[in-house]
């Protein structure tokens, strides 16, 4: 199994609007995305991240070159966002 973990620097007045890109997109994920298996969102006072599952290494980073995720969902966060987000891969041994 394999994690991507993006942290997004949103301020507190457009977390609402973050987490609806996320639940719009939630269900596209796990329908189309190859090897994906699960997307949560994570809220915190500094940040909000999205810690995506995945079955292997490679369908992560397939995801990560997908128009899901470089057109539709990083184009409903730029608008949002203070800094670049933070995009980490992991796999699990």
């Amino acid at each position: 199994m394999a994690y991507i973990a993006i942290t997004l620097q949103v301020d507190p007045t457009n977390r609402v609007a973050a987490a609806g890109v996320y639940q719009k997109y939630k269900q596209p994920f796990l329908d189309t995305v190859p090897g994906a298996l699960s997307k949560e969102l994570l809220v915190r006072d500094e940040d909000v991240q999205v810690l995506h599952g995945f079955r292997s290494v490679a369908d992560a980073k397939a995801y990560l070159a997908s128009e899901l995720f470089t057109r539709d969902v990083v184009g409903g966060l730029s608008p949002l966002l203070k800094a670049a987000p933070d995009v980490r891969a992991y796999d699990t041994v």
